[in-house]
C-alpha cells in the first residue's frame, strides 16, 4: 500500500499502513509491506499456528532492535514451560546466546521459537490470542487492526509512552508489574 500511496500523491506514511488484504481486501495482490528486515519463516509459523484452537496462542516478539536481559528471556521462558498457553516465540539470530538453554526440549509441542516471523499473517491468525510485545509503533497499530490484546513490555523511547497508551488509555491491554530489578517475572 505505501508504494500505491506514493504514485498518487507526494506523501510520505507514518508507521504502518495494513495490507488491504488483512483489512478491505478492496487491492488486489496488497499482502505486505514490501520489505523484511530478517527472512521471515513463514510456513513454519503458520503450520503451527493452524494445529491450535482459535485464541489459545501467545505471540511473543520484541521487533528488530529490543534486545531482552538473560534474565528476562529466563523468566519468560519458564513462565511459559509453567503456563499451559500455546506460543510462538521470536527470538532472533543474534539474541540467540541470551536464549534459555533447554528451552526447546522442554516445551513440548504447545510452544515455536522461530528467529523472525511474518508479523502479519500471524497477527491475524485466529488461533492468536495475545501478542507480548515491545510496543513498537508499528505492532501496536497490527495488534489494534487485528483486535489482539496486548501484554504490554516497552523496552525504551516511544514505546513506553505507547505501552502507557495500551494500558491505561485504550484499555486493549496491560503493563505487567517489574519488580526490584526490572524484570516481569514469572510469576
Amino acid at each position: 500500500m505505501i508504494k500505491w500511496i506514493s504514485k498518487i500523491c507526494n506523501v510520505k506514511t507514518i508507521g504502518p499502513t495494513i495490507p488491504s488484504n488483512y483489512l478491505d481486501k478492496q487491492m488486489e495482490n496488497d499482502v505486505d509491506y514490501g520489505f523484511n528486515q530478517h527472512k521471515p519463516t513463514d510456513e513454519d509459523c503458520i503450520n503451527f499456528l493452524n494445529t491450535k484452537p482459535t485464541n489459545s496462542v501467545l505471540y511473543i516478539a520484541f521487533g528488530s532492535v529490543a534486545r531482552l536481559s538473560v534474565n528476562q528471556m529466563v523468566e519468560i521462558a519458564e513462565a511459559l514451560i509453567q503456563s499451559p498457553t500455546n506460543f510462538l516465540w521470536v527470538v532472533r539470530e543474534n539474541e540467540g546466546e541470551n536464549f534459555p538453554s533447554g528451552l526447546i526440549d522442554r516445551m513440548s509441542d504447545k510452544g515455536m521459537v522461530v528467529s523472525w516471523g511474518p508479523q502479519l499473517e500471524v497477527l491475524a491468525h485466529d488461533s492468536i490470542g495475545c501478542f507480548m510485545s515491545h510496543c513498537g509503533w508499528n505492532s501496536i497499530i497490527e495488534a489494534l487492526s487485528f483486535g489482539v490484546p496486548i501484554l504490554a513490555m516497552p523496552q525504551f523511547l516511544d514505546q513506553l509512552v505507547d505501552a502507557h497508551f495500551v494500558d491505561r488509555v485504550w484499555g486493549v491491554g496491560i503493563i505487567p508489574t517489574v519488580d526490584e530489578n526490572n524484570l516481569v517475572t514469572r510469576g
